[in-house]
């Protein structure tokens, strides 16, 4: 398992640099295109379950540090899941099985749940990051209902699989 997320890791981290295209990270920032197939020649995009995979770690790993009040980190899973969001957009606009254009519902889905979580997270405020994060999470549900796929249904992590990481904060 650990040897699927190195590689999925590395090829990640290939593609951004395969593609020259700036990462915002930032929600409401829109992604530099891509602009021909030529630009990605030779280069494998990962396909859409690969990357909301990522975004559902991204998902549990920004609640486990918000619960902890590790701002610092909840702030990078944040950007994190923001990048994820941008590639979805940039790589995967449109899918066969949505009546809907995915581009399209995650800008006018997600941003804004996730600019609150933003907020939360700069405030240290753990009521309204549970609020805001709760809010991301119905926001997912509501974006998957769209594109037709309602069955794959989000909710906030009730367990961490991530032992091999400390969420707390450090101690300064």
């Amino acid at each position: 398992m650990k040897r699927i997320w190195r590689m999925a890791a590395g090829l990640a981290a290939a593609l951004c640099a395969a593609c020259g295209a700036p990462r915002s990270g930032s929600p409401g920032v829109e992604p530099a295109p891509v602009t021909s197939p030529a630009a990605l020649a030779g280069v494998a995009i990962p396909g859409l379950g690969e990357l909301m995979a990522f975004n559902q770690m991204r998902h549990a790993k920004l609640w486990f540090a918000g619960e902890a009040g590790n701002w610092k980190l909840a702030a990078y899973e944040l950007d994190e899941l923001g990048e994820g969001f941008d590639d979805v957009v940039r790589y995967h606009p449109t899918h066969k099985d949505s009546p809907v254009p995915i581009g399209e519902s995650v800008e006018k889905i997600m941003r804004q749940p996730l600019a609150d979580v933003r907020r939360a997270i700069e405030a240290k405020d753990r009521a309204l990051f549970v609020q805001a994060f709760d809010a991301v999470t119905d926001g997912c549900n509501r974006c998957h209902q769209a594109t037709n796929f309602g069955f794959n249904r989000v909710q906030r992590p009730t367990s961490n699989p991530y032992s091999n990481q400390a969420f707390a904060p450090p101690k300064e």
